[in-house]
């Protein structure tokens, strides 16, 4: 869901071209395709998330293509997830032709580029940049982009979901400490959330401390947080740092209930960590790839087939949008000869008036800001895997 701030920020423009060429997926499309663009980390530490979101957009838009009703094409360039490089993979895309965005990946890249979907009247859904940032131009949320939408639920709702799931949840725990990411916005807004639901519904936090992204020591927090009692760490952070706080915790012999959202999923993947210390970790999510639900089963069934690993939410989030994309198109009988103006007053209006049944969640529905109304679940690592808490 996911503002990422790369440290690559120093690149010039020629490595910016070679980063967002040449990683792309069906490049080259037909004259009667709707041409589908957007970009991710295709490469570097955070390739997990715009991998599977390109994995994800493919089966589905592979699918659609089979049915035959309607012809999409999608291609992904490699942004790195750097704010940097997504205004050189955006204007690699319209030269391409896309005709309708997937946005980015990460919340730091999308909030780049967002003024650029409403300069060009293209309409735009991110599977996973969660920072209300990407769809609306204030601080204060009250002014819209218009033309870009999210999938995926805002960062400040994480928060608030993640408190209310707590203290419904008691047998996680009732003494909770947090740890969060102060120079990381995904991080901060979360924590601000959740801190202010915690405060109104009576959640007990007795301890709260933040880290930079340099830091590698979380001994002495974890140390505080254990004196104080916490039986609950809340980590509203993404999985590198959550994998050194697991690791570091165990060493020190804390084992309270460790509960993250949606920055944590990718940590069983993490190279060289442990992954038995992620068993019984609680993640909110708005995905879990283990329900018998036929349509989740399903695309799980051809991403395991396809790539080799069980699909993460990101790739979920990602095939719901293509599903969403080709659902509005065809309730607003757009046509590939339209020009983008056109296939986005169409879009617009079938996403603010249509009801979406996805693998992400049921009766999905739109406001014209563009933020989803959709409801989190929780999972926990079990046995290696996420299993949803609900059963």
């Amino acid at each position: 869901m996911k503002k990422i701030l790369s440290s690559v920020l120093a690149m010039g423009m020629a490595l910016s071209l070679v980063a967002c060429g040449g990683s792309g997926s069906n490049s080259s499309a037909s004259e009667t395709a709707f041409k589908i663009g957007g970009s991710g980390p295709l490469t570097g530490d955070y390739a997990i998330y715009g991998n599977a979101v390109k994995n994800g957009a493919q089966i589905a838009v592979d699918e659609i293509n089979a049915e035959g009703k309607i012809e999409l094409a999608l291609k992904m360039e490699d942004d790195l997830a750097d704010p940097e490089q997504s205004p050189t993979c955006f204007a690699n895309l319209q030269d391409w032709g896309m005709q309708i965005g997937l946005s980015t990946t990460t919340s730091g890249a999308g909030t780049a580029i967002s003024q650029k979907f409403v300069e060009t009247e293209t309409f735009a859904i991110t599977p996973s940049a969660s920072n209300p940032a990407v769809i609306f131009k204030n601080d204060d949320c009250t002014e819209a982009y218009e033309y870009v939408y999210q999938m995926c639920f805002t960062d400040p709702n994480q928060g608030v979901g993640s408190a209310d799931y707590l203290k419904a949840h008691e047998d996680i725990g009732t003494k909770v400490a947090v740890l969060y990411q102060s120079d990381e916005n995904y991080s901060t807004s979360i924590y601000q959330k959740f801190k202010s639901e915690a405060d109104s519904i009576g959640l007990s936090v007795v301890y709260e401390d933040s880290f930079t992204k340099d830091t590698k020591d979380f001994t002495g927090q974890l140390k505080k947080a254990k004196d104080a009692g916490a039986d609950v760490l809340f980590l509203p952070i993404y999985y590198p740092a959550a994998a050194l706080i697991l690791t570091q915790s165990n060493q020190l012999g804390y084992a309270p209930s460790f509960f993250g959202v949606d920055g944590m999923d990718g940590i069983l993947t993490l190279e060289g960590f442990d992954t038995s210390l992620a068993e019984g970790v609680y993640l909110l999510t708005p995905f879990s790839a283990d329900s018998k639900e036929e349509k989740t089963a399903n695309f799980v069934s051809k991403y395991k087939e396809q790539f080799g690993e069980t699909p993460n939410q990101f790739a979920a989030d990602a095939y719901d949008c293509v599903y969403a994309i080709a659902q509005a198109l065809q309730a607003g009988n757009a046509t590939v000869d339209m020009s983008n103006a056109e296939i986005s007053k169409i879009l617009i209006e079938q996403f603010t008036s249509m009801t979406f049944d996805g693998i992400t969640g049921t009766q999905m529905t739109w406001a014209k800001t563009g933020e989803v109304s959709k409801a989190p679940n929780a999972v926990v690592i079990k046995d290696g895997v996420y299993v949803s808490v609900e059963g």
